[in-house]
């Protein structure tokens, strides 16, 4: 154990040598004080995070589960991206007000839309517990009196940190359980809607656009936090009052240049860069392309059907948004490791790794077969993915199908009378019944009947057959024709199934014994056949990911001892991190390079008014038309709209601050090029890219074209 804290310890203190690349933790940046500074960072590590005073980290919140925010005025308004505020604007939008398409802008702060279910989180403080945690903890214990021991700790930890306070705290490993992080963190429930672009702006672009450079999407939303009179969170009351920020960020409307200094702060998700070689080729090779080409048939059908309607586009607008954003980044992530040779990359670096090993006895002894075994590992993993991700994507990506083993095998399977007593019953039907409203209200039969026979003929066609299910085995190579005869048989034997009022109907006059015959139905059979499968295999990759990731707390614990001169950052997992670099064109392709801005000029160019996601408000041409950008404009007399960087971001950096080299706000993180998008697994600083809007145009629609000047009034523009 000493040796393990000692590893980690001398991997934090090392001067960090390499810029660009590494989600570092802020607890810590002082060690990268030097190295920023010399990349044109005016300030300090001190000014970032510290919790002897306000700091940057005081005006920094993890929005929602996933997504980063920032405060830009001293009453708590806050500033995100428009997609991670989307589904919670779609939930206040109607035919009648339909916020997601027109936009919204309050007038003042009794028109701000309390918005259910929301909340953001302040990082109280961070702290390195690892002694704490492992307190105990020695080398002979099996792994499950480790866990135990670990578990215990973290509870006792945890608790103690928080004894008579309103805050939360969680406990987080880093480098595979090599050390350990607590977080406090304060968090507030009443937060309220205070404006929006309309999509035709905040998403514009669309798909086709999503992940790619060029890219002129005015990405923002805008918030408040409120609190109880004392300043305290608390839940919605229309007594409550904002937030008094005790950091806010000023904005910057000087504009950025090549090479300036960027800082981006916020909460990654995820990254995986101690993966070997086999886990590499999986992810590029067998999950990836399997997802691709699934949500690619979904996509289609969905397209097909919201361009007939502006109601169904409502509907569908979040799901389609969730669906793309993992297909499109997936494309992206095989393209960029297999063009960049990483599994190449890792196999030669593993051949390094075991030169080291068998260089001394006692490594050998210690870590001789460590890749060998993990490698055995990686065969059997490999089956489950495919079985898993093919499930998935097919069987459970028709959402008729999740309605069926998530909700009616709930209830039908309990309504013999040796399950349920006739008051449960009745009481199941109720709950039913309102699960079935709410699905049906968010549903199109029409977008979901293709999926189906798209994604059905797709999974018997091309998985495996030793991957499926033997009593699936008939369906086998069954042609499209019979997957749609298949359908209208079954639209005709339950049409209750695909319709939300006879679905209310059935549910309210079917007797027990009709449920239970309704067990014996062939596409019930069919899906919970598949859903078994689908949930044997994700236990069965669960079982296997703990498996690997105790040889990989052995394999990086190893490769900090091999290599001591070498900057380990830790992988994202939705804590708190700070990465920096400089704005950076780059150079996709052999003759190909990109300037590190774009302008409205190519938001003009791109207008189309057959296409739904570029059509250009007309209010947007006027303000082009007329050169209305105020005091926006850059030095060439452009409205610049976004640039990028070459900041190392993720999912979760969404929203996130981009700040310049005096601390002022210049930019909302929003998204990372398509070429780079393998920057979670491999990241390489000739084609990964972070894009960002410029505050410039943020400011220019809320000015220009909301006339929203209360909301200008409020900010610290500089």
């Amino acid at each position: 154990m000493k040796k393990i804290l000692l590893l980690t310890a001398l991997m934090m203190v090392r001067f960090f040598a390499v810029a660009d690349e590494g989600m570092w933790i802020p607890l810590f940046l002082g060690y990268n004080e030097a190295e920023m500074q010399q990349m044109g960072f005016h300030l300090t590590a001190d000014d970032v995070y510290s919790v002897n005073h306000h700091s940057m980290k005081d005006g920094i919140v993890l929005f929602g589960g996933g997504c980063t925010g920032e405060l830009i005025s001293p009453d708590g308004l806050l500033i995100t991206n428009h997609h991670c505020g989307y589904s919670y604007v779609q939930a206040h939008s109607s035919m009648e007000h339909n916020y997601l398409h027109n936009g919204f802008w309050s007038k003042n702060r009794d028109e701000e839309l309390v918005t259910q279910g929301l909340t953001v989180t302040f990082l109280v403080y961070m702290e390195d517990v690892t002694t704490k945690v492992l307190e105990g903890v020695t080398d002979g214990m099996s792994e499950s009196e480790r866990n135990s021991k670990i578990k215990k700790n973290i509870n006792a930890i945890e608790n103690e940190a928080i004894e008579g306070t309103h805050y939360t705290a969680k406990i987080k490993p880093f480098y595979y359980g090599n050390q350990y992080f607590l977080f406090v963190n304060e968090v507030f429930e009443d937060v309220r809607l205070v404006g929006v672009p309309p999509e035709s702006i905040g998403k514009f672009g669309g798909d086709t656009d999503n992940w790619m450079w060029p890219r002129h999407t005015g990405d923002f939303s805008l918030w408040r936090i409120y609190t109880d009179k004392d300043g305290n969170p608390a839940p919605y009351s229309p007594d409550n009052i904002p937030l008094k920020s005790k950091k806010y960020f000023p904005i910057s409307i000087k504009g950025v240049n090549e090479g300036d200094f960027t800082l981006v702060f916020g909460y990654p998700g995820s990254t995986q860069q101690f993966l070997i070689s086999d886990a590499v080729d999986i992810v590029a090779n067998v999950q990836n392309p399997i997802a691709i080409h699934a949500r690619d048939l979904r996509l289609e059908a969905m397209k097909r059907q919201m361009e007939k309607s502006t109601e169904i586009r409502l509907m569908y607008s979040a799901k389609s948004n969730s669906i793309s954003n993992g297909w499109k980044k997936w494309i992206g992530e095989s393209k960029g490791i297999n063009e960049c040779k990483v599994v190449e990359k890792k196999i030669a670096e593993e051949q390094e790794f075991m030169k080291w090993v068998n260089a001394s006895p006692e490594r050998q002894k210690q870590y001789g077969n460590l890749l060998s075994d993990m490698k055995k590992v990686y065969v059997d993993y490999k089956k489950q993915v495919k079985s898993f991700t093919f499930l998935s994507e097919t069987f459970i990506g028709v959402e008729l199908n999740r309605f069926l083993c998530t909700q009616v095998h709930w209830f039908a399977s309990c309504c013999p009378s040796d399950v349920w007593t006739d008051e449960q019953f009745e009481k199941g039907k109720t709950e039913l019944a309102e699960k079935a409203r709410s699905f049906f209200s968010n549903y199109n039969v029409d977008i979901d009947s293709e999926c189906f026979v798209e994604l059905m003929y797709y999974y018997f066609s091309e998985q495996d057959p030793e991957l499926i299910p033997e009593n699936l085995h008939k369906y086998i190579n069954m042609p499209k024709s019979e997957w749609q005869a298949f359908l209208d048989r079954e639209k005709k034997k339950a049409p209750y199934l695909f319709d939300g009022e006879k679905m209310q109907e059935r549910i309210q006059k079917a007797k027990r014994k009709d449920w239970v015959k309704f067990l014996d139905d062939e596409l019930y059979q069919l899906v919970m056949t598949a859903y078994k499968a689908y949930a044997q295999s994700y236990y069965a990759m669960d079982d296997t990911e703990k498996q690997l990731d105790l040889y990989y707390r052995t394999y990086v614990k190893a490769l900090m001892e091999k290599d001591t001169d070498k900057t380990f950052y830790p992988d994202a997992n939705l804590t708190m991190r700070v990465t920096y670099g400089n704005v950076k064109g780059f150079e996709p392709n052999d003759g190909v390079r990109y300037t590190h801005y774009t302008t409205l000029a190519g938001v003009i160019a791109k207008d189309n008014p057959d296409i739904f996601d570029y059509k250009v408000d007309p209010k947007l041409k006027e303000l082009f038309a007329k050169h209305d950008f105020g005091p926006y404009a850059n030095e060439k007399g452009e409205l610049p709209v976004c640039f990028i960087a070459s900041n190392h971001t993720t999912g979760g950096n969404s929203g996130s601050p981009v700040i310049d080299a005096d601390g002022n706000l210049i930019g909302i993180n929003f998204d990372r090029v398509w070429q780079g998008t393998m920057s979670d697994i491999n990241y390489d600083v000739n084609r990964c890219r972070n894009i960002s809007l410029d505050v410039r145009y943020f400011l220019f629609i809320v000015d220009k074209f909301a006339g929203a000047q209360n909301i200008i009034d409020e900010l610290d523009i500089r």
